[in-house]
């Protein structure tokens, strides 16, 4: 619902709204042309087509992003329901260590979980204390490194938009399931979890559109079977120096980013248009 308000703030918003638009349009642009072999050819995209190093990086990718995706939902959804029955001064004072992932570089992070993760890392030593002999749990240059990573920064991302769905849900039905006798399991599968359903939707998406362009965790908590399309266009980059086949992998990214994001925003304003 457009009121007023928002039609007399459009002149003002105008020009950081072009200003955006020809920040990211502009290198989409020149992206788009470099994939074509300078607009003469889409020879780089039969080239990629038929790598089995694209095709590996590709199922990396997806896998990795769907994995991701619901490891986050899982954790998110736990914290989000935790802060959801707390009091509101004291979900603001829990909702700061929510945060806490968000104020820190995810490069400081990525190099903070090698000394953690690593074979003679915070965990290893432990394990080695406790137990009276050398461990050496295999817990990064590999996928599980970068699940970790990943769900690390994710995780926030899922818990916003739930606990926004969770707060709007009715008290007064929660009482009316207790007083017809329903156990805590099923008013959770009958009223908490069906009506939380479009911040879940929202948060996944969001985070899947997230994870399938991620770099730095991949290059620095995985091995070379975590390959992602992110890094492989690092790869023709730097490595190969081909920026043909480099740009045509980031519009091949781009549009499967797109996949997820259209959704995402879609439901964004669908939920704006009922809450307004």
């Amino acid at each position: 619902m457009v009121t007023s308000a928002t039609r007399g703030a459009g002149p003002f918003v105008a020009p950081a709204a072009i200003l955006s638009l020809l920040v990211a349009l502009v290198p989409i642009a020149f992206i788009l042309y470099f994939s074509t072999m300078e607009g003469t050819s889409v020879e780089p995209f039969r080239t990629i087509l038929k790598s089995s190093l694209f095709h590996r990086a590709m199922t990396t990718t997806v896998v990795v992003a769907f994995w991701a995706s619901i490891i986050s939902l899982v954790l998110g959804y736990i914290v989000a329901l935790h802060l959801a029955r707390q009091t509101a001064r004291r979900r603001a004072a829990l909702m700061v260590l929510v945060l806490l992932p968000f104020w820190t570089s995810i490069l400081v992070k990525s190099y903070a979980f090698t000394i953690i993760l690593g074979r003679e890392g915070i965990i290893n030593s432990f394990l080695s204390w406790l137990t009276g002999a050398q461990v050496a749990l295999p817990l990064i240059f590999n996928r599980f490194g970068v699940m970790v990573g990943m769900t690390n920064y994710l995780t926030p991302l899922i818990v916003f938009p739930v606990l926004a769905s969770l707060l709007a849900i009715d008290p007064a039905l929660y009482r009316a399931a207790e007083v017809m006798g329903a156990k805590p399991i099923r008013i959770f599968l009958t009223i908490t979890l069906p009506l939380s359903a479009p911040g879940v939707l929202a948060g996944v998406l969001s985070v899947a559109v997230m994870a399938l362009g991620f770099f730095i965790v991949p290059a620095l908590l995985g091995g070379r079977q975590d390959l992602m399309l992110a890094n492989l266009v690092d790869f023709y980059t730097r490595e190969v120096l081909d920026w043909n086949i480099a740009s045509a992998v980031g519009v091949t990214l781009f549009a499967l980013v797109g996949i997820f994001a259209i959704p995402a925003t879609l439901i964004r304003r669908t939920k704006g248009r009922i809450a307004s």
